[in-house]
């Protein structure tokens, strides 16, 4: 089938330019697998364990960072379960906020941290590849990292460190424009109109910056335009308060992981941002765990046709879908991460890399067993081979069969004209690549055996960041 073949540059208002996602500090080390103990009464511990398992009360610990080049020591941290479902989970997931009884205690930077325990993931790898696909599409994301947890002095297992989305992911994302509202969209938040008082929205809609304004206007404005606009005045009006665009890259993405988890299927698992600047409201995805063919409800997320995705009482997802010009950008985007970014030899790769690294820490995690029954095999061959139950896919099965029947389905991009003066700026030209260069601004001598990411250099001056 037909599929235009792109490289291209677009600027959305200069917004795509404005969000950056930033690099891994010692916080987030990337080539080792980092320890971290904690150190707190057992009675205390006894109780986060059972009575306050579902609980948000946080409880005093010591903090121990060890890592090759440092090792880094933090008193009086506050120490808690994290998670929904997961809470009663074998192997539990936690949060560590380190400002909890030390009034701007850090560490590396962050105020908390989230140690996922991966309990449903055989692989250990599925939400940590969702976030780096999204960091390489320079999509909002957290970044992670892996460590190996002890908890007075047991070994808890291999963790999932993932930056937690607060006031500071939005300073290093959104540079001076990081002021405005954050919500934390839980299950339910399905932008239907629940009327003109902020009331109702508490429970699916969590305001998580600015609470002493309690300002929710701005989003019961959003909900309101997404309901009760006209079909012919949608595109104009949805476009002044949300970032459409963004938001159309991003759902290509989650459709590409196969993260049904999230809004356009379950309702549940996303952000959304505010912007100062201009008032327009960022989508932001999270919680990326099933993902990659791990299945709960008895869908085959591969195959499902990437234009009929969400469900019908999602009105977010099915007016911007029902819009002429934004199914084309969509269009636009979804070839755009198939051709750069989605590639299934570049992904398993990485995946193989990333196994290699967190080998050891996963063999020696007996925790991993007790909830489904993955053995060390399992993990092992967790990448070629199917675990079975709710883990449907191995991960280079699902990788590759979702980019083969993804390209399959996708319409021809038509270019269609905007509805009406959207500003924005597109450059669909055929450009010549002049040389390819790594980060650090090295020549790359040969682009076909390079690994990772790298700049396309244009003849014209223009670059590009890709990833192989």
């Amino acid at each position: 089938m037909y599929r235009a073949f792109f490289l291209f540059v677009f600027l959305v208002n200069g917004i795509c330019s404005q969000m950056i996602h930033p690099s891994n500090n010692d916080a987030f080390i990337q080539d080792e697998v980092a320890s971290i103990y904690i150190q707190l009464s057992n009675q205390d511990l006894e109780t986060i364990l059972t009575d306050s398992m579902y609980s948000d009360f946080e409880y005093p610990a010591s903090f121990m960072y060890i890592s090759a080049d440092f090792i880094d020591t933090i008193s009086n941290v506050g120490f808690r379960l994290r998670g929904n479902t997961s809470r009663s989970a074998d192997k539990k997931s936690f949060k560590i906020s380190f400002n909890s009884f030390v009034q701007g205690q850090k560490f590396k930077g962050l105020d908390k941290m989230n140690l996922n325990g991966e309990h449903n993931d055989v692989s250990i790898m599925r939400s940590r590849l969702s976030n780096q696909l999204l960091a390489y599409a320079e999509l909002p994301c957290s970044r992670t990292s892996y460590i190996k947890l002890f908890i007075n002095e047991e070994y808890k297992g291999l963790y999932l460190n993932v930056e937690h989305i607060d006031d500071e992911f939005l300073q290093r994302r959104f540079i001076d424009d990081d002021q405005g509202n954050l919500y934390k969209c839980y299950w339910g938040a399905d932008f239907n109109n629940l009327g003109t008082s902020p009331v109702p929205y508490y429970d699916f809609y969590e305001l998580k910056t600015n609470k002493i304004e309690n300002d929710y206007s701005g989003l019961i404005a959003l909900i309101q335009i997404i309901n009760n606009t006209s079909d012919d005045d949608l595109a104009c009006a949805l476009w002044e308060v949300f970032d459409v665009d963004l938001y159309l890259k991003t759902l290509a993405m989650e459709i590409l992981i196969g993260h049904w988890d999230g809004y356009a299927v379950n309702m549940n698992n996303f952000y959304l941002y505010q912007r100062p600047s201009d008032g327009k409201f960022v989508f932001i995805e999270y919680d990326m765990d099933n993902t990659f063919g791990i299945d709960w409800i008895d869908v085959d997320w591969a195959h499902k046709n990437i234009y009929f995705w969400g469900e019908s009482d999602r009105p977010l997802y099915q007016r911007v879908m029902g819009v002429p010009y934004f199914r084309d950008r969509f269009t636009l985007h979804m070839a755009q991460l198939l051709q750069d970014y989605f590639i299934p030899a570049n992904i398993i790769y990485e995946l193989n890399e990333t196994q290699s690294l967190i080998t050891q820490a996963a063999l020696d995690d007996t925790y991993k067993e007790l909830d489904y029954g993955f053995s060390n095999d399992d993990f092992l061959n967790a990448i070629d081979l199917a675990f079975g139950a709710h883990v449907s896919y191995s991960l280079s099965d699902y990788i590759s069969t979702r980019y083969s029947t993804a390209d399959f389905q996708l319409e021809e991009y038509l270019g269609l004209e905007p509805p009406c003066d959207l500003g924005i700026d597109d450059h669909y030209m055929t450009l010549v690549p002049e040389r390819w260069i790594d980060l650090n601004g090295k020549p790359i001598k040969d682009i076909n055996t390079f690994r990772g990411m790298y700049i396309i250099v244009y003849s014209n001056g223009l670059t590009k960041k890709q990833v192989r």
